[in-house]
């Protein structure tokens, strides 16, 4: 599908863009759909992509005569298998030598740079492009889809490399750092006591995360989030005081409905069900879990005695979902629960009127079809420091969700959390649930509304020709 440009918008000659986002599914995506609306006020984008990983992403194109793909060939590093271009396709411990790979690059990203001449470089995780863009007279914008509320919270390496041990820095994380414009958002012991150990976790090149992460936001020209002001204005104007630098929202950036219809098999079996009644779990394209909790999770889901389709990935140390389900689990549940682990059309999922709940791992894309959605929410965070704020921001701060309970110290669920935080949202006598589906359609009313999308993009697109002049 093609979309004709509104040119009506543009006050200013068009400008040329590239994009370089992390090579992972989840970033790949979300530059995408920013390609799209700024393609739709006529700015022309170049995309870097892994090679064979384009033909997963050109179905999203809307403006192909203005979004141009340039394949990159993905260097092999030694750990990798052979083929992998993204973090989809190996394991999460693996997702360092992806960024090593992409690090490897840098003399090929030069060459196109300096053939194609954008104006402007988005990037999130190669920290030495600004270095780069810079010799070459380009801007460099580092757009992340991490949200500004978890930037803010952990982008100071300098102050936990001060603490005597990792205990010490396990407490200064627990709290949020001078200044922090929310309060209410706070660690776990157990999320505290993982973030501080990643302290030391090299990310690609023998680079610590958060040096990457630093330096990035350190040196590039400007930098740019994904919302909107009525929800992360507060943390923009934190950050642009650290930084004492340009601070953008490009707005909600809402994915353009699918031009796709449902899978039959999922169109026929969600069909059977009644309006609003089917739990839909997914924790996202890359996160397993232990055995023991992906049998919780499951067993959670079976105690609540709704219908409900799992989306998971197998659990760490299996194959397949099917070695790994609880005993008898298959026949107790058999007609009313059903357990993938491939890619599903989660978009379309949650759109349908049978579907009534999600649980959710809290990635930012997943959150945002969530929001877009009648579903209610229940918030299962993966050991992420995005996905742990942003259940805080959604669970405490916005109160659109329940996130299900977790042990203080060691961070694990049980069945009967799980299955009692899909009750609250489910249930219409709860009061907790009502607030929440309240104030869930106050805030999708808001992203909803077509002046506050619109105007997002065209002010965004107005900043970021200031940063040419």
């Amino acid at each position: 599908m093609q979309i004709v440009p509104d040119k009506t918008s543009m006050d200013s000659p068009p400008l040329h863009i590239a994009m370089f986002p992390l090579f992972a599914m989840g970033h790949l995506t979300p530059f995408l759909h920013l390609s799209n609306k700024l393609a739709n006020r006529g700015h022309r984008i170049s995309f870097f992509i892994p090679k064979r990983t384009q033909s997963k992403l050109e179905q999203f194109n809307l403006y192909p005569n203005l979004i141009t793909f340039h394949p990159i060939n993905v260097p092999h590093v030694n750990g990798l298998p052979n083929g992998a271009e993204t973090t989809s396709d190996v394991s999460f411990s693996l997702a360092p030598l992806i960024m090593t790979a992409m690090d490897h690059t840098e003399k090929d990203i030069e060459l196109l740079l300096t053939q194609l001449n954008p104006q402007i470089v988005f990037f999130d995780f190669t920290h030495w492009l600004p270095n780069l863009t810079r010799r070459l007279g380009i801007k460099s914008f580092q757009y992340s889809i991490i949200n500004p509320a978890t930037v803010s919270y952990v982008r100071s390496p300098a102050r936990l490399r001060q603490c005597s041990d990792i205990a010490e820095a396990e407490l200064h994380l627990m709290q949020p750092p001078p200044g922090y414009p929310v309060s209410s958002i706070k660690l776990h012991a157990h999320e505290a006591k993982f973030l501080a150990s990643k302290i030391t976790w090299e990310f690609g090149s023998g680079v610590l995360f958060y040096d990457r992460l630093n330096n990035g936001l350190t040196l590039a020209d400007a930098i740019g989030f994904k919302g909107c002001r009525e929800i992360e204005g507060p943390f923009v104007d934190y950050l642009g005081e650290q930084f004492g630098k340009p601070v953008l929202l490009s707005g909600p950036v809402i994915p353009e409905p699918s031009n796709t219809v449902l899978e039959k098999k999922w169109a026929e079996w969600l069909g059977g069900f009644k309006h609003g009644s089917v739990v839909f779990c997914a924790l996202g394209s890359e996160w397993r879990l232990p055995q023991d909790q992906f049998q919780e999770l499951l067993l959670g889901l079976e105690l609540t005695d709704l219908p409900f389709l799992a989306v998971l990935k197998p659990p760490v140390g299996c194959e397949t979902v099917e070695i790994a389900l609880p005993e008898g689990f298959r026949e107790r549940v058999q007609g009313r629960g059903v357990v993938e682990s491939g890619w599903i059309q989660q978009q379309l999922i949650l759109q349908h009127p049978s579907v009534g709940c999600f649980v959710t791992h809290c990635g930012a894309g997943s959150l945002t079809e969530a929001l877009m959605s009648k579903c209610q929410i229940v918030l299962l965070p993966q050991l992420d420091a995005d996905h742990i704020v942003n259940a805080r921001m959604m669970g405490g701060n916005l109160k659109v969700g329940v996130e299900v309970e977790k042990g203080e110290e060691d961070g694990l669920f049980k069945k009967e959390s799980v299955c009692e935080a899909v009750k609250i949202v489910m249930d219409d006598e709860s009061e907790v649930g009502r607030e929440v589906r309240e104030n869930h359609s106050k805030v999708k009313n808001l992203l909803l509304s077509y002046n506050l999308e619109s105007d997002s993009i065209d002010c965004f697109c107005k900043k970021l020709q200031d940063l040419l002049k």
